[in-house]
């Protein structure tokens, strides 16, 4: 049965709004004010569908500034399990940002009703296009014809299959972005005929039980779970429901975002995505964010930021508009040796490389075959990740070279490459061909692609991720080629890949009748490298490359030069878009040969973090601003903002706002003329200081029309905020902002910053309450006796303790506590909301790698588990490390 909408003629007739919603109840209407523009309103009401069911769908209407002025629309789906309540900050950033924006419950979730279909064509898919036929009739919503809106949809995961859905089903929707999403939900969830039990269990206990889906999805899942392998009618049914479905007629703008944290929905989801639209001849730009369904960073401000840009080029048709590059990954180099940094930084390429560029052949040696067995029960199965606990903590042990997963010996086959001469990127899908052979019709096997570091110690499963196959009739013995999962990984020199295959794995079912196969590989391992990839990576100082040419002209130069002034270094393209790179900066101290002030300091910020820069007194922190600023001279080291070396008066500097040390104010004067008389210093013109803006993210209200004399110390603190921001700097340095402030005001003061740097603004804050820190910062540096200690996201620092908090899906007995707190390595067990609270030993034993597997071992009900310590207690730890 064919279950696809037919193509929605362009014109519509007036009797069409009878299929379209009928208002259930009036519409509410409130105000928020946004973060740089006028104030943002919402509608709220329920609206009644036609057909499959008659759903009433809750929505959410946002729109700002002259209602008079035709502007583009966006609907923005929602993630599977969630509501319209989660998008509301989205849309009414993109509502500032000129757009008509409508959100929406699916049927069955927040205040919507109907049952559950996947995006059913005739149920959710729909609805979608009665909300266009909506926003059609809206008067301030720009129409490209009668009936027919210029119209854009986002929406991550189940709301992002929406977009592409819609697209292909709905002419009328002219550019898309979705996120982290499927292509095809049955290669998703059964992916080579294996089935992913873990994750298809999780949607139906997300979506709120098997009874809140349509009959025929509750009766597919049941009959897969009970026979533990998919059949030809759900594969059918999964794929009918699926963008592919519609996939030669989606042929608009798409910006496809995917997770590389991601075992529910992994890079070649994106990768098909990408090849059937652009074989439409549509234009498509692909974005690795380094998060993902299994936690990890999902870079949410540059995600927006893209997306908003991507709207502004395809609806608002501004050619101006940058779109960014045909392919970026953002990139970690984990964990720095030296200075316990984490770095994240973005790779681009003109054009999307696919999966299976750059292709380089790795022997393998141990070709003989191996035996594996698959054990009665598929128990006990090994371990790749452990589906919707990343964001737990598993996926930021991967990202530091902490093994996470477990093969049981007997269970796989192992054939390793030679240690590699030099350093290899990997990035897209490794394939192998491999010969398997079965004492049952059918084998099934998961491969999976470990780094392993010197020595054999370090093993290390890139992102967590496992790619399963079927084997049919290997009975008789199959070649089989085996595609990889896609990863983007940096493969160490010394460093030797390992292919292992195993028989069993948590998220997926396995036969449950014994076998054995044998296994052996067929031909190289072909990795892929994507050399059109490049990273934005600090390059080496030119000096590296003239100096060897020019030595001897240079000592000629020295010999006649008594003095020579330094010229400015020449600006850094690889730069221009990094508001902050510091570069092994140091400051002695007046009249000292090794007392520093600050000593060998690197670290760089990117756009729209909030990085708090931590340390006790006599750190360093503010001889690090005062440098960053031009106010004192660095003795070596280089700083750079946007790409631009700083010289006291450089121009970049105009970027640049900062509140260093406090700001003098003319007491007589009321606020806005000492902001006024401030800005004529500065000798730009005055639409350029962008006053009000600044004002409303400062929130001073009334109190700028009286004299500063009468301002407490939290209104002054405020003011001089507004001073830094006037003309909106894109990099914001504050040093110490709630000095003097009570508590309801550092709340306040709080909120500025995470307001400012919403809009992809950039803003370094120096303080000592860590407690304000934890709740505004995303980034840290900690700073000790001059020295960079460690840097990185909140979540990394705070959570590289000894204590992990274990997330449990159900209660458990007081001895099975004690049988925890009894496990080689645990030093204590105690129960928490929601779990346990386990602290380890720090042995070798006593190691999250180690703990999980013993967990599962006791058959605890693991939900998440994840470091669990305060930003005191890390930071504490980081200084006496420091000291020791």
């Amino acid at each position: 049965m064919d279950l696809r909408l037919p193509k929605l003629p362009k014109r519509r007739l007036l009797a069409a709004g009878a299929a379209l919603a009928l208002l259930a109840g009036a519409g509410t209407w409130t105000a928020a004010a946004s973060d740089d523009g006028p104030a943002v309103h919402r509608q709220d009401r329920i609206m009644r569908m036609t057909g499959a069911g008659g759903a009433k769908i809750d929505t959410s209407y946002f729109t700002a500034g002259d209602p008079s002025v035709k502007r583009p629309a966006v609907l923005i789906g929602h993630g599977f399990g969630a509501s319209k309540d989660k998008l509301r900050a989205q849309a009414e950033d993109l509502a500032g940002q000129g757009y008509a924006v409508l959100t929406w419950s699916a049927r069955g979730f927040g205040k919507s009703t109907g049952k559950i279909g996947l995006n059913d064509p005739k149920g959710e898919v729909a609805d979608a296009s009665h909300l266009i036929d909506w926003l059609a009739k809206r008067p301030e919503v720009q129409l490209d014809k009668k009936g027919d809106p210029r119209v854009g949809m986002t929406g991550a995961s189940y709301g992002g299959a929406i977009s592409l859905l819609t697209a292909g089903h709905d002419d009328r929707v002219d550019a898309i972005a979705p996120q982290i999403t499927y292509w095809n939900l049955s290669d998703a969830l059964f992916p080579n005929g294996v089935f992913k039990k873990l994750w298809a269990g999780l949607f139906i206990n997300t979506g709120g039980g098997c009874e809140r889906f349509e009959k025929q999805l509750c009766e597919m899942y049941n009959r897969v779970a009970v026979n533990g392998k998919p059949d030809e009618a759900a594969r059918k049914l999964l794929t009918e429901r699926s963008p592919q479905a519609v996939g030669d007629r989606i042929k608009v703008p798409a910006l496809l975002v995917q997770g590389q944290t991601d075992s529910l929905f992994p890079l070649g989801q994106a990768d098909a995505t990408a090849k059937a639209i652009r074989g439409n001849h549509a234009p498509v730009s692909v974005d690795w964010i380094a998060g993902g369904h299994d936690g990890g960073n999902a870079e949410t401000s540059r995600i927006e930021g893209r997306i908003g840009s991507w709207f502004d080029r395809y609806l608002k048709d501004d050619k101006s508009a940058d779109t960014g590059p045909g392919f970026r990954v953002t990139r970690t180099g984990g964990m720095d040796s030296t200075n316990g940094s984490a770095q994240l930084r973005g790779a681009s390429g003109d054009r999307y490389p696919g999966l299976e560029s750059g292709l380089r052949d790795i022997p393998l040696s141990g070709r003989e075959p191996q035996r594996v067995e698959n054990p009665a029960g598929a128990a006990p199965p090994a371990i790749s990740a452990l589906p919707g606990a990343g964001g737990g903590g598993l996926d930021q042990l991967s990202s530091l070279g902490v093994g996470v997963s477990l093969d049981f010996p007997g269970q796989h086959a192992a054939f390793q490459s030679a240690p590699v001469g030099d350093d290899l990127r990997i990035t897209g899908s490794p394939k192998v061909r491999v010969h398997v052979k079965s004492d049952s019709e059918d084998a099934v096997l998961f491969g999976k692609v470990y780094d392993v570091g010197p020595g054999g110690g370090q093993k290390v499963l890139p992102s967590q991720l496992v790619s399963p196959i079927r084997v049919e009739g290997a009975k008789a013995g199959k070649d089989v080629t085996l595609t990889l999962p896609a990863v983007d990984h940096d493969l160490q020199k010394g460093h030797r890949l390992r292919l292992v295959l195993a028989s069993t794995d948590l998220g997926y079912a396995s036969p449950a009748q014994p076998a054995t196969y044998t296994v052996s590989v067929k031909s190289d391992l072909k990795v892929p490298t994507a050399p059109g990839v490049k990273t934005a990576a600090t390059p080496l100082p030119a000096w590296v490359w003239w100096l060897p040419a020019s030595g001897a002209v240079l000592a000629v130069l020295l010999l006649v030069t008594a003095r020579r002034r330094a010229a400015t270094p020449a600006p850094d393209p690889d730069l221009e878009e990094v508001p902050l790179s510091i570069t092994d900066l140091s400051k002695r101290y007046a009249k000292s040969v090794d007392r520093y002030a600050v000593r060998d300091l690197s670290f760089s910020v990117e756009k729209g973090q909030v990085l708090g820069l931590l340390g006790p007194n006599g750190a360093g922190k503010t001889t690090t601003l005062r440098m960053l600023m031009g106010l004192i001279k660095p003795d070596a080291g280089e700083i750079r903002v946007f790409g631009q070396a700083i010289r006291p008066g450089a121009p970049v500097l105009s970027r640049v706002g900062a509140f260093v040390e406090g700001a003098g104010f003319l007491p007589h004067l009321s606020g806005r003329e000492n902001l006024e008389l401030y800005w004529k210093a500065t000798g730009r013109p005055a639409e350029d200081a962008r006053m009000d803006e600044a004002l409303e993210i400062a929130g001073l209200g009334d109190a700028l029309a009286r004299a500063v004399r009468t301002y407490s110390q939290g209104m002054r603190q405020r003011l001089a905020i507004a001073q830094a921001m006037l003309g909106m700097p894109d990099l914001l340095i504050l040093d110490e902002p709630t000095n003097g402030l009570d508590p309801p005001q550092i709340r306040e003061m709080r909120e500025v910053m995470i307001r400012y740097a919403r809009g992809g603004r950039t803003v370094i804050v120096s303080s000592h309450l860590l407690a304000e820190v934890e709740q505004s910062c995303t980034h840290l540096v900690v700073m000790d006796r001059g020295r960079l200690i460690q840097a990185g996201p909140v979540a990394e620092i705070v959570g590289s303790g000894y204590t992990l908090l274990v997330g449990l899906a159900d209660d458990i007995s007081e001895p099975m506590v004690d049988k925890v707190a009894a496990l080689p390595g645990v030093a204590s067990a105690v129960r928490a909301d929601g779990g346990l609270l386990v602290r380890l030993d720090g042995t070798e034993a006593g190691s999250a790698a180690r703990l999980l597997p013993e967990l599962v071992r006791l058959e605890l009900p693991v939900e998440s588990m994840g470091p669990h310590r305060r930003l005191e207690d890390a930071f504490l730890t980081l200084i006496d490390g420091g000291n020791a």
